[in-house]
């Protein structure tokens, strides 16, 4: 079955993405092979070019070939060698310090040379591909050289997390940012909602209407998302001794995840009244207090964590956690969610499962110690991406006996293997676009900056629980269990 080719989306203005970091790894693994996909769909506009800013001393053909290794590397099946020499037309390289004014005197002349001759600014998109340490130098010298005013075309800004450290450093981020651009010029990627699959639970949810009936305190019973690592830190060990899997994971990617599974429909698929949506629900999560993370949060560190190059013997980084939490509106009310994340545990997924309540009534003769198993819809983020749905049905030859069945959807059977995009391909297009319906509004930033904070400070309280020690290739610590072994629950992986 062929993909849809998004005929229905206006395209692309002309414009220019500005790359700053484009000697880095982000550049090479996702930006510039999602962008030379888009361009093999002939989703960019004709005039589209692509400019490099980064200190690398590189010529244009310098940049252009190392770029053509990286697409070819990282995107194999999809390289063609007359395909990429239409595209490395486009791009262009500046090189040049954030750190020095004179630098951005010279990009923007290049700028201007490119859009029709020096005519005027055209549009344009800058996207921060480095550190955040380096973020207020590049946006003092994009503000220094009015390179941020839409006087002759818009400016878009594009930031990658982490947004900030804490409550704190992420307001301060934001005023900083608010200086030069105004909030709807900002687009805060989280590379989770360009996921084919996290899209797609709103899709499930509201293009179907078999779905949203039962979709509230009624009938779920509990609802877990799961993000969970095969992989320990590694190479990123030092940036995670400052990190940490709360900020890493959950401040960001699970907020945003538990957001979609829960908001309210709104009045139709407009950024402003999605993300509203979103703010809502985040608004609406019930505060753990640093007197309660005991209660409701376990954090857990891998065996041999301290033998990673860059952290210390006596480090209490968590590299898991497990939390519960409860949303206080008229949906919700009561329903606990658990959400969980970590490395090293025993396989790489990204799963939401919702699970409903058992039948208030049992018609058939039942076993001795048989229950009914309740209903359960899983659905599979990454890496085996799809849908199950577990429901109850009777064996064949016996009076009463019943078992579990599931209807499953793949995307890979249904839609091929190469079929999904890669995430920064549908953001990147969407930035082009002006369509910020997948982007962290700021208010959104602040709320779940809000809850994370509150519990990081418990954890560094004297009512903390110990740090958990678990195995590599486990799922976590035993302490993990008992949070929902507490209420008769526990830990689902599929349609378990």
């Amino acid at each position: 079955m062929s993909l849809p080719n998004l005929s229905h989306r206006r395209p692309p203005e002309p414009s220019t993405m500005v790359i700053f970091g484009a000697s880095g790894d982000l550049t090479h693994r996702k930006l510039i092979p999602a962008l030379y996909s888009l361009h093999s769909k002939g989703r960019l506009p004709q005039d589209f070019n692509i400019v490099g800013y980064a200190r690398t001393p590189f010529s244009h053909d310098d940049f252009r070939d190392n770029l053509r290794r990286a697409v070819a590397e990282y995107s194999p099946s999809a390289f063609q060698s007359d395909r990429w020499e239409a595209f490395a037309q486009h791009i262009f390289y500046c090189p040049g310090d954030a750190k020095k004014p004179e630098d951005f005197f010279t990009l923007e002349k290049s700028l201007r040379q490119l859009r029709a001759g020096g005519d005027g600014a055209g549009n344009r998109v800058y996207y921060l591909a480095v550190a955040p340490q380096f973020y207020e130098d590049i946006l003092r010298g994009l503000g220094e050289h009015g390179m941020a005013s839409q006087e002759g075309g818009w400016r878009r800004i594009v930031i990658e997390k982490p947004f900030g450290y804490d409550l704190t450093s992420a307001e301060a981020l934001n005023r900083t940012i608010h200086t030069v651009f105004a909030e709807e010029q900002i687009y805060r990627i989280d590379h989770y909602l360009g996921k084919e699959t996290a899209q797609n639970i709103l899709f499930l949810r509201f293009a179907n209407t078999i779905f949203e009936p039962v979709w509230n305190r009624t009938y779920v019973d509990h609802v877990q998302i799961t993000v969970a690592e095969k992989v320990d830190v590694g190479h990123r060990a030092v940036f995670y001794e400052q990190a940490g899997v709360l900020r890493d994971i959950f401040q960001n990617h699970l907020m945003q995840l538990l957001a979609l599974t829960t908001m309210e429909p709104p009045a139709s698929f407009n950024a402003d009244l999605l993300r509203n949506e979103t703010v809502k629900v985040l608004a609406a999560i019930r505060p753990i207090s640093p007197e309660e993370v005991a209660l409701h949060t376990v954090r857990g560190q891998y065996e041999g964590y301290h033998n990673e190059p860059g952290v210390a013997a006596t480090s209490t980084t968590a590299t898991y956690a497990a939390i519960r939490l409860f949303i206080d509106n008229w949906r919700w009310q009561g329903v606990p969610f658990f959400l969980r994340s970590g490395k090293a545990l025993a396989e790489k997924t990204t799963e939401i499962i919702v699970q409903f309540k058992r039948p208030p009534h049992v018609l058939f003769p039942l076993l001795p110690d048989q229950q009914i198993t309740p209903n359960q819809l899983a659905i599979h983020i990454q890496p085996d991406e799809g849908i199950e749905l577990r429901f109850e049905a009777k064996v064949p030859d016996t009076i009463a006996e019943m078992c579990s069945v599931k209807a499953d959807f793949n995307y890979a059977d249904h839609f091929g293997s190469s079929g999904i995009p890669d995430a920064y391909e549908r953001l990147l297009l969407d930035v082009l676009l002006g369509d910020a319906a997948l982007f962290i509004r700021s208010d959104a930033i602040r709320l779940s900056w809000a809850f994370t904070d509150s519990i990081l400070e418990g954890w560094e309280s004297p009512q903390a629980s110990p740090l958990a020690p678990y195995p590599k290739g486990s799922w976590g610590p035993a302490e993990a269990d008992e949070l929902l072994n507490q209420d008769g629950r526990c830990w689902l992986h599929g349609c378990d």
